[in-house]
């Protein structure tokens, strides 16, 4: 089984629209700095595999520390999606799909009550997201 940490998905400019702790190691004081580190850690390593890559279609998924792995899915409209996960977990990329496809599109952008680029506080998602990640932890 796999010991999730955190899930956090962020806009094309950065802001974040939500963020759930499951099971983490340390807690943080700041959220809103923590926010803008990780975006700005993103923004920065994604730069730097694309100037890297051999390939245009290559591209940053995933990155290992010696604590903990995070998981990076971008969707077309540059929607951030980053899971954090103890380092004994595969490949999540088909996991931050689904939870874009199947949780975030079918709860959220298929409900005109929802606003895009608003936190995330719709129960309907968040009874979905919780329910999938029960499933993969």
């Amino acid at each position: 089984m796999v010991q999730l940490y955190t899930l956090s998905i962020f806009n094309r400019q950065g802001a974040p629209l939500f963020y759930k702790e499951w099971s983490r190691p340390a807690a943080v004081k700041d959220m809103k700095e923590e926010h803008k580190l990780m975006f700005g850690f993103l923004f920065s390593l994604k730069q730097l595999v694309a100037k890297m890559s051999p390939r245009k279609s290559g591209g940053f998924y995933a990155c290992s520390t010696n604590t903990y792995k995070l998981h990076y899915f971008e969707t077309a409209s540059g929607l951030r999606f980053v899971l954090t996960t103890d380092l004994a977990a595969a490949d999540m990329r088909e996991a931050l799909r689904y939870i874009y496809s199947q949780i975030y599109v079918e709860c959220l952008t298929k409900n005109p009550l929802y606003a895009p680029n608003e936190p995330i506080s719709c129960p309907l998602f968040i009874d979905n997201l919780e329910r999938y990640t029960n499933t993969i932890s």
